[in-house]
């Protein structure tokens, strides 16, 4: 008898998005989203120009409850229908990940289902799958604000970090650059609308370790550089707002397009029979159009196929922890009811961590 599709309710409260989706695997092991509701706390934090954590928790229970109502009626299914309750469990702001991860012990209690405690990293890594074939081992560089890191996906539960960032996320480098030019929260796809209209040589920023022999990355120097400048300058036109943001985006593009060289090589070292094998790139700055041009043409250069999943599921959503729910279940991978929280959870447990002056270098 054939396997029979599995029904998977996803919850994600990782950070200032409050989502909810039902994603379906078939015996095929593809799969497909059947509902995905995503509200975004932007308006809650703008004010304060970054997340407030605090607030996102509040959010997070004044809405979880009805986005999951939302997200099984647009399903057309009931709780009994499921086959397993994911929700991330890590990492992220504590508070949050709390709401969403007991939110879904009440369900798989009540409703007696399989929990699976996700990694939202591991979301992220296993998205493409979802989208299409795409057969294991590749290459994830996975770019948001809170994370900038490779990591070998070799399997389900199966990773090998290569590298990551020593001190800034590049999502919080865009939004620090959006601060100091007073642009607004969130930052990143501002720096980008004004860096369209703007010279990119005009300053000449650092581009960070560029030609170093290993995967990492770092950005607080290029940030520094960026605040020094601003400084310099004194009263901004709208012109030296754009200048500072494509100069700045070109220094981006330039290292990435460095480090992702250095990735390639070791991903060829590691798995030199792997013909034509995928580098996916997620996290919300991949909706950068200037370095989707990077990605695009460094892949092509290295023989890789670029893999870069839509906007809406590239940032934090429940799609991507319902697929990693999913593809855990059907492994036999679930998780006890006293399953705790963890704001720090790196996705794979053999690198050694990397500590730098950023948070986001402890957390990885």
């Amino acid at each position: 008898m054939a396997a029979a599709p599995s029904n998977i309710l996803g919850i994600e409260t990782s950070c200032d998005e409050t989502a909810a989706a039902v994603v379906r695997r078939l015996p095929d092991g593809s799969g497909e989203i059947v509902s995905n509701i995503v509200l975004s706390q932007i308006d809650d934090h703008a004010p304060y120009g970054g997340v407030v954590p605090e607030i996102a928790a509040r959010v997070h229970i004044r809405h979880l409850d009805g986005l999951i109502a939302r997200a099984m009626k647009e399903a057309g299914i009931t709780f009994s229908a499921l086959d397993g309750v994911a929700a991330t469990a890590g990492p992220g702001l504590l508070g949050g990940v709390i709401i969403g991860l007991t939110t879904a012990k009440a369900i798989a209690m009540a409703h007696n289902k399989p929990l699976l405690a996700i990694n939202h990293l591991e979301g992220h890594a296993l998205t493409p799958r979802l989208l299409e074939p795409c057969p294991f081992p590749y290459l994830l560089l996975l770019i948001s604000g809170g994370h900038t890191q490779f990591q070998l996906v070799e399997g389900v539960g199966c990773y090998r970090r290569l590298g990551t960032t020593i001190d800034d996320a590049l999502g919080e480098a865009f939004d620090k650059t959006a601060k100091l030019l007073g642009l607004g929260y969130p930052g990143g796809p501002l720096v980008e609308q004004y860096a369209r209209r703007g010279n990119p040589q005009r300053f000449d920023f650092p581009r960070p370790l560029k030609g170093r022999k290993d995967c990492n990355f770092s950005f607080s120097g290029l940030k520094t550089a960026v605040r020094e400048t601003v400084h310099d300058l004194g009263h901004l036109s709208v012109q030296d707002i754009a200048d500072v943001c494509a100069s700045f985006e070109a220094a981006v593009a330039e290292t990435l397009q460095d480090r992702l060289k250095m990735a390639f090589g070791f991903f060829r070292e590691a798995y030199p029979d792997v013909k034509k094998p995928s580098l996916i790139v997620a996290g919300g700055v991949a909706a950068n159009a200037t370095l989707k041009n990077i990605f695009a043409t460094s892949a092509d250069e290295f023989n890789f196929k670029l893999i870069v999943p839509p906007a809406s599921l590239c940032t934090d959503n429940a799609a991507m922890i319902a697929w990693a729910g999913a593809e855990r279940l059907a492994l036999g991978l679930v998780d006890d009811l006293d399953f705790m929280a963890r704001a720090r959870w790196p996705l794979d447990d053999v690198s050694a961590p990397i500590y730098g002056s950023g948070k986001s270098g402890a957390k990885v």
